[in-house]
């Protein structure tokens, strides 16, 4: 599991979607106080899956965007490179072969953050993609 959440974030590093939200990207949950916008990625579910002679890892990560603009400008953007940096992309991952990552649901939509100064509304996306490896 370390190999393939290590093998996203690397896949963000040098790209227009880490610069555009100002390398505020997280694993699990960003840090309390975190400005607008970030993205955070969580593994969701994980299940072995076996062949005869074959091991593979069947797994839906999300990925959170937020966005406090007013406007949904911001958070369209961040989606779209998203969208460029993963959808069907190649990943490296130590130990493993990826046979796809495919996105498979969005949702979009208003939400309430409680921060220091008190409860904002913010744009959120939650995208789930599932990555499918072969264990090597």
């Amino acid at each position: 599991m370390k190999n393939l959440t290590t093998a996203v974030y690397g896949k963000a590093s040098a790209s227009t979607f880490l610069s555009y939200i100002n390398s505020r990207f997280y694993k699990g949950r960003a840090p309390e106080g975190t400005n607008y916008p970030f993205v955070v990625y969580k593994v969701v579910t994980n299940n072995p899956e076996k062949t005869f002679t074959e091991d593979y890892e069947n797994t839906i990560i999300q990925f959170s965007l937020f966005s406090s603009n007013s406007s949904t400008l911001e958070i369209e953007t961040i989606y779209g490179y998203l969208k460029s940096l993963y959808d069907e992309c190649a990943l490296t991952i130590t130990g493993s072969t990826l046979i796809w990552m495919k996105r498979v649901t969005t949702a979009f939509q208003p939400e309430e953050h409680t921060t220091p100064s008190g409860t904002i509304q913010v744009w959120a996306y939650h995208i789930d993609y599932e990555i499918l490896e072969s264990l090597d």
